[in-house]
């Protein structure tokens, strides 16, 4: 996961690329076998303990999403953790530190 959070005027703004393939569980192989749905369901940033960030997506989302938002309230060197979950019970967690344009 790659994540960049840049704080400009008390506003941090955060960018993330999430890498997942995103399978609706609609697609099939040329050979007519449907792919398993395997899509993100749940993404959620924390700050100093707080939820700054929380989304539900679903299959209808892309490969690879990307994700954008902004919160207050933290200072650059702050730690920003992003942590999503899948309908397959898979996760990842990835930190990145705040940092002042």
């Amino acid at each position: 996961m790659k994540i960049k959070a840049v704080i400009q005027n008390n506003i941090v703004s955060v960018k993330m690329l999430i890498p997942h393939p995103m399978e609706t569980g609609r697609r099939k192989e040329q050979n007519g076998v449907i792919v398993p749905a395997h899509y993100i369901t749940e993404v959620t940033a924390t700050c100093k303990g707080e939820t700054v960030f929380h989304a539900e997506l679903g299959p209808g989302v892309s490969k690879d999403p990307y994700l954008a938002f902004q919160f207050d309230g933290a200072k650059a060197g702050d730690a920003l953790k992003v942590t999503w979950v899948d309908n397959k019970g898979g996760s990842e967690t990835a930190e990145a530190a705040i940092t002042a344009i």
